[in-house]
């Protein structure tokens, strides 16, 4: 029996965030040469950091697996993980490439764009994940992402999703940008115990727009676990492994919206976190919808996520 080390670990995008507020989108940047904001921050970004440092936040034992740069912003990125309690035994330093930045340029109303520049994690290969699947599968749970911004991977990951489950170890992915399309979706979902998209990404996907028939088509895919969809905020659907139905409510914030970057990322983690301790799926996913809703109340993905007590009182859950 292979030693559960981790709660979770979490593979994939890993990204200097570099935040900027307020920059109005009704105003081209190149139609003035000063935009004056407020102190600006560099935070880690993408899924290892709204997903793991939330997880870490909730309780969870977490780690998280990528690249970084040997620069300075790969140092500032694994400084803040071991800061926040994220272990970073399995973030490595490329030789060559750089660590992967965003500037995010954050409207008033919490809308935000993007300037990316890709980096180290688009270095990463089925091979790097075989060589440290040792590491992998002392998790319960292993999450990925993102699905359809990464396809230099994509297609080898039913392999690696196939021999995660084989050696005891629970599988979830996550999608961004438009959600990409239904292949190589459609080879990963046999062997996906937790997969719960945006709408928008489901959508384009599968071209429908309904829920229920959206996770019906990805059932049909051969996925064995539990599917959802998220519905910003109008909550969130989920289904567990016999296609029973929970609709989640959305949560109100329990502060000002400031910023709605990675809130989905951070709903994940409050899924997984009460998956974890045995919730069932309904309150796993109050807990989630509770997760997102604090998420969007401070500027970065995962700033705004509160400890585990706070949570699950917003959710209306036992503390």
């Amino acid at each position: 029996m292979i030693d559960k080390t981790f709660d979770v670990i979490v593979a994939g995008s890993c990204v200097a965030d570099i935040l900027c507020r307020p920059v109005p989108h009704d105003i081209p940047i190149g139609d003035k040469v000063l935009h004056e904001v407020d102190p600006i921050q560099v935070i880690p970004g993408g899924i290892t950091s709204n997903t793991g440092i939330s997880l870490a936040k909730l309780g969870c034992k977490t780690a998280v697996f990528t690249y970084v740069g040997d620069d300075n912003f790969g140092r500032i990125m694994r400084s803040i993980f071991e800061e926040k309690n994220v272990d970073t035994s399995s973030v490595y330093t490329h030789p060559e490439a750089p660590t992967s930045t965003t500037a995010v340029l954050i409207s008033d109303d919490g809308e935000r764009s993007f300037l990316h520049a890709q980096g180290a994690p688009k270095r990463m290969d089925l091979r790097a994940y075989f060589k440290n699947m040792q590491q992998l599968e002392k998790a319960q749970y292993f999450l990925w992402a993102y699905y359809s911004l990464n396809p230099q991977i994509e297609y080898d990951l039913p392999k690696l999703l196939e021999e995660l489950r084989l050696r005891g170890t629970k599988t979830a992915i996550d999608a961004a940008g438009t959600g990409g399309t239904m292949h190589p979706l459609d080879e990963m979902l046999p062997h996906l115990d937790l997969y719960v998209p945006s709408l928008t990404e489901a959508s384009h996907q599968t071209g429908k727009t309904d829920p229920e028939k959206i996770i019906k088509t990805y059932r049909d895919c051969g996925a064995p676990g539990i599917l959802g969809i998220k519905l910003g905020s109008d909550g969130a659907i989920l289904a567990d492994e016999n296609d029973n139905i929970y609709r989640i409510d959305a949560v109100d914030p329990p502060e000002t919206i400031v910023d709605s970057t990675g809130a989905g990322d951070c709903f994940y983690a409050g899924l997984l976190a009460g998956l974890v301790d045995g919730y069932s799926l309904e309150d796993a996913g109050k807990l989630a919808a509770a997760a997102g809703a604090c998420a969007v109340t401070a500027l970065g993905g995962w700033c705004g996520t509160r400890a585990r007590s706070f949570t699950n009182k917003l959710a209306g859950l036992p503390e």
